[in-house]
């Protein structure tokens, strides 16, 4: 695949980027898309086991020297990041809490720790240039089916965190609301240090939706996070499925691509970039699969779904994503294809 256009880069071409969390399904891919565009990627993980896939794949793909890996025990430790940033020049902070507890007291403070903690280190090593924020659309809105919201730049999911910090008790079906509040008090955490600390480089954030596409090694990876969905869906798991609400989707390698976007463009410096490629509902996902594989049975399609008819301001997305040489957004059928790697 061609390399990303990144003229005119505030970041070095062959200087050291770091991408926390790079075990994960967009952090893996964040990687992946650096090293792309000339990078050189030094990785965070909680142990060696865990990264040892990645530096295997990525010298395999782009050669020894290009990325190298570090541990990161605990990012919500003080300090955890200070060995990590070391020489970077620029750093994306994809690392999360993926533990989906129902408690906000194991979930919220961790989560906002290991974002601040990565920007004081950043802020402390003179050499980084601009801080990438994964962020989520979850730190806008929490989906509502056949609800009208219009989304704009300072908009905060307030009522996540009113929902996530309830007294207890912490039942399950809470856990969607503590994962939008960790990342929506994250953010917005992120913002005020910018303020308060004004440190050398520049914040950028990418909100990005339920992830779909390929994975950089199903070996290893197997399908984590929302890859899993649509893997189920074509299996006929639908009850698997159905928990999660109509929203919209974005390819995972369109969501690293406009990471690299925040990380390299002067006028991304400051942007909440809305990683929202299109509303779905699991009934689109069937007619698709029907199309793509006309010998195969699919479950009939599922009544009262409803749509996402949320007014996100993805336009500037799209934009950067032509502007860095792409066609524009990842079409359903080639995101679904490369999703289903391993399995169809």
């Amino acid at each position: 695949m061609c390399a990303l256009k990144i003229d005119h880069s505030i970041v070095p071409k062959d200087s050291l980027v770091l991408v926390t969390g790079v075990n994960g399904l967009i952090g893996s891919h964040v990687a992946d898309q650096c090293l792309k565009a000339g990078f050189r990627v030094r990785g965070t993980a909680r142990d060696t086991k865990k990264a040892a896939w990645v530096k295997d794949v990525f010298d395999k793909q782009y050669g020894p020297g290009r990325f190298e890996e570090i541990v990161v025990k605990d990012m919500a430790a003080d300090g955890a990041f200070d060995d990590a940033v070391k020489g970077c020049v620029g750093v994306l902070h994809t690392a999360n809490v993926m533990t989906f507890s129902a408690n906000p007291h194991e979930v919220i403070p961790p989560t906002i720790a290991g974002a601040t903690n990565c920007a004081r280190a950043a802020k402390n090593e003179p050499s980084v240039k601009r801080f990438v924020y994964t962020s989520s659309s979850t730190a806008c809105l929490t989906p509502q089916p056949n609800k009208e919201i219009v989304v704009d730049k300072d908009m905060w999911n307030q009522d996540a965190i009113k929902q996530a910090w309830k007294p207890p008790p912490y039942e399950e079906s809470r856990a969607f609301e503590v994962y939008a509040a960790s990342k929506t008090q994250a953010e917005f955490e992120l913002w005020e240090f910018m303020k308060k600390e004004k440190p050398n480089f520049e914040l950028s954030a990418v909100l990005p939706n339920m992830n779909t596409g390929r994975v950089i090694s199903v070996a290893n990876q197997s399908h984590p996070s929302t890859t899993a969905f649509p893997v189920n869906l074509y299996q006929g798991n639908i009850d698997a499925v159905l928990g999660l609400a109509p929203q919209y989707w974005v390819d995972v390698e369109d969501d690293a691509r406009l990471h690299v976007a925040a990380l390299t463009r002067k006028d991304t410096a400051g942007e909440r970039i809305f990683a929202f490629t299109a509303p779905f509902n699991w009934n689109d996902f069937l007619a698709m699969y029907r199309k793509m594989f006309p010998d195969k049975k699919f479950a009939d399609d599922v009544q009262g779904l409803g749509r996402d008819l949320s007014k996100v301001p993805n336009g500037r997305a799209e934009e950067l994503l032509k502007e860095m040489g792409r066609p524009g957004w990842t079409s359903l059928e080639e995101s679904l294809r490369n999703n289903l790697e391993g399995v169809a």
